[in-house]
């Protein structure tokens, strides 16, 4: 039996990662909103990784091939995949009490976890700012305009996914995640 939740899920995942294919404004993507879903929303917690993960390296490969030329891999992926992981395995924080506050909370702290360390490995391996506290410290402020678009982006698909699956799920009961069977023997043991 197919399990309509698990694709949906999945689809919303690979339909995220093929909006960076379109054109939007710089850094207005839903690839945070994308990670912080898939860790929300996938039960299986190497799922949650490794489906936005894939997701996400298929339409880097389109990037990398057909509009930006950087191949398969560039020196500055290690830390975009590793902030994305970060906003991930908040997500299986916020599995635990599923709210919109926990939602905007780990879509702020992942937009800024991100933004700290994207631009640490554009200071670290990029070669536009000397290897210095300052060079850092330029590397951070130069990246500011970028990061309000970040959090605009994140918030903006946090809202779209976040809302929009909780709304389907409202209408479509097969989206619902399955009750947890309580083992007879807890059930045995408490008192009426």
């Amino acid at each position: 039996m197919l399990n309509t939740r698990f694709f949906t899920i999945v689809g919303i995942t690979l339909s995220a990662a093929a909006m960076r294919l379109v054109p939007h404004p710089p850094n207005i993507t839903p690839i945070a909103a994308m990670a912080l879903f898939g860790g929300v929303y996938f039960a299986n917690k190497r799922t949650a990784l490794l489906i936005p993960l894939a997701a996400m390296y298929l339409s880097d490969l389109a990037l990398g091939f057909f509009i930006y030329d950087f191949g398969w891999f560039h020196g500055f992926m290690p830390f975009v995949y590793a902030g994305f992981v970060v906003t991930v395995c908040l997500g299986f924080l916020v599995r635990r009490r599923l709210t919109p506050l926990m939602v905007g909370g780990a879509a702020l702290t992942g937009s800024v976890m991100f933004f700290i360390v994207t631009n640490f490995g554009a200071w670290l391996v990029g070669n536009l700012y000397p290897k210095t506290l300052a060079g850092l410290a330029g590397c951070y402020v130069a990246a500011v305009p970028f990061f309000r678009n970040s959090l605009a982006g994140d918030a903006l698909y946090a809202l779209l996914f976040f809302g929009g699956f909780a709304l389907a799920q409202r209408y479509l009961p097969v989206l619902r995640a399955e009750p947890v069977a309580i083992p007879a023997h807890v059930c045995l043991n408490q008192n009426p």
